[in-house]
Formats: structure tokens, C-alpha cells, sequence
């Protein structure tokens, strides 16, 4: 892990991004960052351009710059992704493995509270107005 001295101030996506063996990769305008059904070994957070999950219901989840996504699937299922994540405009996205993931949260316990904030602001938006989840 990379220390930082003000790192329990960072924001999410700067601490995955601060992570020394975080992949970082560009994806265009549909392509897939990863499909229901396929192992999911890693967290994701999003730098640039909008993902969109899309579940085997018909849900639909948009994520923008600066979210997180996939933890769910990481933490408490049954090891697979639940949707497929598509590429709305091109992406700019950051993988980290799900070991590194979990040693980060240990590492700063405050990113599991700021990941509850960000699932707690989806929910009251969902709720509110309906424009992210559809």
C-alpha cells in the first residue's frame, strides 16, 4: 500500500487510484468492463465517462466519475458479477483485486462508511427521483 500523509482525507477513488498495483485501463462507447456471470475478482471505480450496470432483471445503475462499483459482488455473493457493466461513453477505469481491495479497507476502515454514504445517496436519489436507477 502507498502511504499518504493526509490519506484518511482522500476520497475513494483516490485511494484505489494511490494503490501500487491498481490497473488502470480505457475501454470505448459499449464495450464491456466486465459480464453477469463472470468471476468477480476485483473492485472498480470510475475516472472517467458513465458505466452502466444492467441486471438480469432489466435494472439499470449508471455510475459516474468518482463511484465505485462491484463491491457488493465482491464482498457478498457467491464470487460472480450479477450484471453486465457497459460502457455508456468511453471510460477511463481503475481494477483493484479483491485482496487488495480488503486490505485497504482494513488499512482505512473510513472507506467502508464512505462506500455506505455513496450506496445511502443512490438509494435517496433512486428514491426522490428515479434518474439513476431505471
Amino acid at each position: 500500500m502507498v502511504a499518504t500523509p493526509h490519506s484518511s482525507t482522500l476520497a475513494p477513488i483516490e485511494l484505489i487510484a494511490a494503490q501500487g498495483d491498481s490497473d488502470f485501463f480505457t475501454l470505448p462507447t459499449g464495450a464491456h468492463v466486465f459480464r453477469r456471470g463472470a468471476r468477480a475478482s476485483a473492485i472498480y471505480a470510475l475516472r472517467r465517462g458513465l458505466v452502466e450496470l444492467v441486471g438480469d432483471n432489466g435494472i439499470r445503475t449508471s455510475y459516474q466519475p468518482g463511484e465505485l462499483f462491484s463491491y457488493g459482488d465482491i464482498a457478498w455473493r457467491e464470487g460472480v458479477h450479477r450484471s453486465d457493466a457497459l460502457a455508456r461513453t468511453p471510460v477511463e477505469v481503475i481494477r483493484l483485486d479483491r485482496l487488495r481491495f480488503l486490505n485497504l479497507l482494513h488499512n482505512h476502515p473510513t472507506l467502508a462508511v464512505l462506500l455506505i454514504g455513496q450506496q445511502h445517496d443512490r438509494l435517496r436519489e433512486q428514491r426522490s427521483s428515479g434518474s439513476r436507477c431505471y
